[in-house]
C-alpha cells in the first residue's frame, strides 16, 4: 500500500472516529497522539501494542495483525537458548567456537593477530565484539554465498583486531551462536525453543530461516505476530516467568538486557547492548528489527510496547513512542 493510501486511510478513520461511525480497524483512544504522530510523518507503522502491569492497554492495527518477519528481533530469541542452553549445563560465557568446529586448515588471519576466530568465545559473540571491521554473512552476503557451510566460512574470514575491544553489530556473530547452541544441546535452536518458550507462550506453528545446512538463522528469519511479540516482553518483564512457570532463568534476563558494551549511534542506538538486546531511553530495554520491529520492555512503567513497521526511519517511531505513549502509562 503506498504511504499517500496509509494517511489517507488514518485521516478517514480519525474523522469517522470523531463522527461516531465504525472504521475498518480498530484503535485505542490512548493510541490517538501516536497515530497523528506517525501519520503526519508518514512513518509506515502496521501495528501496536501496549502493555502495562500485565494488562492489554492500548492496541492498534493498520489492517490485521498478522505474523511478519521480525528480521533481528530474532536475535533476542536466540540469546534465550543460550541462557537456557547455559543453565542446562550445556555452554559457558566462556565456551569457544573452536571446541565445536574445525577452523580451516590456512585461516586468512591479519599480521600480528595471534586470536584464530575459532577461539572467539560465546561471550565475544553475545556482545558482537569479536573483531571484525566488516562482519561476515550479512543478509546481501547470504543471499550471494555459494559456500552452503556459513560456519566454516565465517571461520575462514580474517579478524581485524583483537576481540573484545569494539561493538560492531553483526548478524554473522549471532549466526555462530546459533550454530554453537545446536552443537551443544544436539538440536536446532528453533527446536530447542519449542517446548521451553514458544510452546508456553502460546505461540504454536513458528516458522523461522535456516541456513543451507540446516541451522536455524538465528540472526533473523523469525515470523510472529505482534501479539505474539508482546507476548515475548512481557515474558522479559517479568523476568522470565510466565503463568506461574519459569521458563527462562530470571538472572539470564537481567544479564542480558544490561549494558555489557559501548556503542555509539543515534539516540536510542548510542546507550549501549547486552547479550542481544539494546538499551535504550527510560531506563528500558528492547529488541528491534530492521524495518520497525520493536520489543521495548520498561520495567520503570511495567509496560511493554510491540511495534511492528514497514519503515527504515526507526528512531522517530521511539520518538513518538517516549512523547505519546509514555506519559499515558
Amino acid at each position: 500500500m503506498t504511504t499517500y493510501s496509509y494517511g489517507l486511510l488514518i485521516k478517514t478513520f480519525l474523522l469517522n472516529h470523531k463522527q461516531g461511525k465504525k472504521a475498518p480497524f480498530s484503535m485505542s483512544n490512548m493510541l490517538s497522539s501516536f497515530i497523528n504522530r506517525i501519520t503526519s510523518q508518514q512513518l509506515q507503522v502496521r501495528s501496536v501494542r501496549v502493555l502495562h502491569k500485565g494488562a492489554l492497554r492500548a492496541n492498534w492495527n493498520f489492517t490485521v495483525d498478522t505474523r511478519r518477519l521480525q528480521h533481528s528481533i530474532s536475535k533476542s530469541f536466540t540469546a534465550m537458548a543460550v541462557g537456557l542452553a547455559i543453565e542446562e549445563g550445556k555452554l559457558t560465557m566462556d565456551t569457544r567456537l573452536g571446541q565445536y568446529f574445525r577452523a580451516p586448515i590456512s585461516p586468512a588471519i591479519k599480521e600480528g593477530y595471534t586470536l584464530h576466530p575459532d577461539q572467539l568465545s560465546l561471550r565475544d559473540l553475545l556482545r558482537m565484539c569479536t573483531g571484525h571491521d566488516v562482519p561476515p554473512l550479512w543478509a546481501e552476503e547470504r543471499a550471494a554465498l555459494a559456500e552452503r557451510d556459513w560456519v566454516k566460512y565465517y571461520l575462514s574470514r580474517p579478524l581485524d583486531r583483537p576481540a573484545g575491544e569494539q561493538f560492531t553489530y553483526s548478524s554473522g556473530d549471532t549466526f555462530m551462536i546459533s550454530a554453537l547452541v545446536q552443537a551443544a544441546v544436539g538440536e536446532t535452536v528453533h527446536a530447542y525453543l519449542t517446548p521451553r518458550l514458544f510452546e508456553p507462550l502460546g505461540i504454536k506453528e513458528v516458522k523461522w530461516e535456516t541456513s543451507p545446512l540446516g541451522i536455524t538463522l538465528g540472526c533473523a528469519g523469525l515470523k510472529i505476530s505482534t501479539e505474539e511479540l508482546g507476548r515475548f516482553g512481557q515474558l522479559l518483564l517479568q523476568n522470565g516467568t510466565w503463568e506461574g512457570e519459569q521458563l527462562v532463568p530470571a538472572h539470564w534476563i537481567q544479564q542480558a538486557s544490561a549494558k555489557q558494551i559501548d556503542t555509539i549511534g543515534s539516540v536510542d542506538w548510542s546507550l549501549g547492548y547486552g547479550y542481544h538486546f539494546w538499551r535504550c531511553s527510560h531506563g528500558g530495554y528492547r529488541a528491534d528489527g530492521a524495518h520497525g520491529q520493536f520489543c521495548i520492555v520498561l520495567p520503570d512503567y511495567e509496560a511493554v510496547i510491540a511495534i511492528n513497521s514497514e519503515e527504515d526511519r526507526m528512531q522517530p517511531i521511539l520518538d513518538a513512542v517516549w512523547t505519546d505513549i509514555l506519559p499515558l502509562l
